[in-house]
Order: C-alpha cells, then structure tokens, then sequence
C-alpha cells in the first residue's frame, strides 16, 4: 500500500521473512537455554522477576516484542524499544559471592541476550531446512543493529554478519557457567507448571520442543549443563522434521494467533508484503 510504514525492517528484508517461520518457537526456547549460561544476565532475571509463575507470560512477552519491532510500525517499534530501555535502566541485581549490585542496563548484559537471540533464530531456521545462503545469514544479522539499538546498546558495537557473531561467542565463553540459576531454568523448561488437565499435553508435546531446543545448542552448551545430547547428524534430523512438519500448518491459521503481528503487517502494507520462504534467495 503505497505510503504505508514499513517499520524498522520491511517486506524485502531476511528478518521479515524468517521471524514468519513456525520454528521460530524452538528457536526462543533454545535462546532461553543459552542464555541462561551467563551467570550476570540469569541472575538478573532470576532476582527480577518470579520466572516460575510469570514464565509463560516472559515467553509472550518477548514473542510480542519481537513481532512488534519486525512487523509493527516504526513508531510502535520504538514505543517498545523505550520501555524495554525503561524497565533495565531500573532494575539491579547482586552477585550473592562478591555482593556487587548491578544494572541490568550493562551492555555486556544487553549484548549477551542480544547474540544468544539473534543466533537461535537464525541457527535452528537454517538447521530445520529454511533455506537462506550464506549472504543472507549475514543480511540478517547486520539487520538486527536495529534491535541492538532498541534495546540499548550502540548498534555499531553488535555482530554485523556470522563471523562476527562466532567471534563473539569465542570471546565470552570463559564468561558462562551452569550455576544454580540456569539449573532452575533447565527444569523449568523441561516440565513448566500447568493446570493438571494440560500435564499429558505437556509430556507428549512441550517435553518435545525442550528436548530439541536443547540438543540444538553448541556442544559447549551440552557441556556446562552436564546433560548429553544425540549425535548431530539425528538433531539436524529432527529439527528438519520438525520444520516439515510446522510449515505443513497454512500461515493463515498460524497467524490467527494473537496478536496477529503479521496479518496487521499485510492489512497496512497490502497483499504483497505477505512473508515467505521463497521470497528468500531472490
């Protein structure tokens, strides 16, 4: 629709169309998984904010974030930038060993939840048969400056392609550990509280989507949690079911979903800014 905001993104970028994907719910678990590993940024969650009762809603949360700054308009994703800002700039935490209290505004804090994010996202989409080349992986990633921005951190100072973003992780990883705050998130993760009547959908469907999230992590992940994971060859395997068998439900009755990012996104900007997958490559 011409004169339409097309917010930070866009029809025509690698964002707008991955973060369309089903997958895209594996990815946050296994970002959860790995963000967990940095003892200064779990505990501030953990000292923050009851996760236990309020996780569903933390997931939905940062779900709506996400369709917000890609497919809301730029003024919708920068009202969500600001109170995201708004919320770190007044929350601290306190290492219970050396009693330092902290922001939750440090940018090694941001950069690290930033990373752990944008590297799920695009490792379980590419991993589970989404085909995007090389040069579109770098795309993405050199797209997300705007949700380093957003969030607080320079832009500049973010991975900007897969390189980048490796050499990142190498840097930090001396930083991560499986402390008691992470052991609290890998239970949660593998058996969440639930209503009674939902415990056998939990076993057969949610115990799913934790064991993948989980098994897709870094071996250095599986390494610090303690816990192993099948052979990659057998992940790749069933994230690539997984995906197969997600993308097989139409995207018209996924984005039924509330709150309906994408289907406002295509009532604002018209049929063609419809995402997906073939779009990619072009």
């Amino acid at each position: 629709m011409t004169g339409a905001d097309p917010g930070l993104f866009g029809p025509e970028s690698v964002t707008w169309q991955l973060h369309s994907d089903p997958v895209m719910w594996i990815a946050g678990v296994r970002a959860l998984y790995l963000q967990a590993l940095h003892p200064r940024a779990v505990r501030g969650v953990m000292q923050n904010s009851d996760f236990r009762r309020d996780a569903w809603g933390r997931l939905m949360r940062t779900a709506g974030f996400v369709g917000t700054t890609t497919y809301g308009t730029t003024e919708a994703a920068e009202r969500a930038g600001a109170r995201v800002r708004k919320i770190h700039r007044m929350l601290t935490a306190t290492d219970p060993d050396t009693g330092e209290r902290y922001g939750l505004d440090e940018p090694a804090l941001l950069m690290w939840v930033h990373c752990a994010e944008i590297d799920s996202y695009l490792h379980v989409a590419r991993r589970s048969g989404l085909r995007l080349t090389d040069a579109e992986a770098d795309r993405y990633i050199a797209e997300h400056h705007q949700s380093a921005r957003l969030v607080g951190l320079d832009p500049d100072a973010a991975p900007g392609n897969r390189a980048e973003l490796a050499a990142y992780f190498e840097t930090v990883r001396p930083d991560l550990a499986a402390g008691p705050e992470a052991r609290e998130v890998d239970d949660f993760l593998l058996r969440p509280p639930t209503h009674p009547l939902l415990v056998p959908a939990r076993e057969v469907l949610w115990r799913r989507v934790a064991h993948l999230a989980y098994a897709s992590l870094p071996p250095y992940a599986h390494e610090l949690y303690g816990r192993p994971a099948p052979a990659p060859a057998a992940v790749t395997r069933q994230l690539r079911l997984a995906g197969l068998l997600l993308r097989r439900v139409p995207a018209r009755v996924r984005w039924q979903l509330p709150p309906k990012h994408i289907l406002r996104a295509m009532a604002r900007l018209g049929p063609g800014a419809r995402p997906a997958p073939y779009k990619l490559g072009r």
